[in-house]
């Protein structure tokens, strides 16, 4: 992905973040759900397909990947 696509693209925080900047963002892709590090914006971004973004999300409210 460009620098120019990326300077469109509208990414988002967790509201869990409280501003910090040790997070990810997200963003709605034409291909999919696009994941980057919050800490490196210009860095590599993930895309996943939203079938799949649907599974990790349904997996995390399940505690399946409780950190704690």
């Amino acid at each position: 992905m460009d620098r120019a696509a990326r300077s469109c693209i509208a990414w988002r925080k967790s509201s869990w973040s409280n501003g910090s900047s040790n997070c990810v963002e997200i963003a709605g892709l034409r291909p999919g759900i696009g994941i980057r590090d919050s800490k490196a914006p210009a860095g590599p971004v993930l895309v996943l397909a939203p079938e799949r973004w649907m599974a990790f999300v349904e997996a995390l409210k399940a505690g399946d990947h409780d950190l704690t």
